[in-house]
């Protein structure tokens, strides 16, 4: 299934500011900064990733449900998707 590049944006901007995240983690570690702010925010990029997903997924879904008959996943498909991100 192709999701609609439109509809994608918000994901993009959400993964763009995760990579930027992951960048001053990379920082904080070459600098020795505290185990407790890496781990923070190592957190605030991992759930930023997670809801990307999960806004992908619903993207999807709500794709499929305006046409079914265009997209080639089924429910048991997308379940899957799903869960591959709990």
């Amino acid at each position: 299934m192709q999701l609609d590049p439109d509809d994608m944006v918000a994901v993009l901007k959400r993964l763009r500011r995760a990579q930027g995240q992951l960048g001053g983690i990379i920082k904080m570690i070459e600098e020795g900064r505290e185990c407790r702010d890496i781990v923070t925010q190592i957190a605030a990029v991992s759930k930023a990733i997670d809801r990307a997903g999960f806004s992908t997924i619903s993207i999807g879904l709500r794709q499929c449900m305006s046409d079914p008959e265009q997209d080639s996943l089924d429910v048991a498909d997308m379940e899957k998707l799903f869960l591959s991100l709990a």
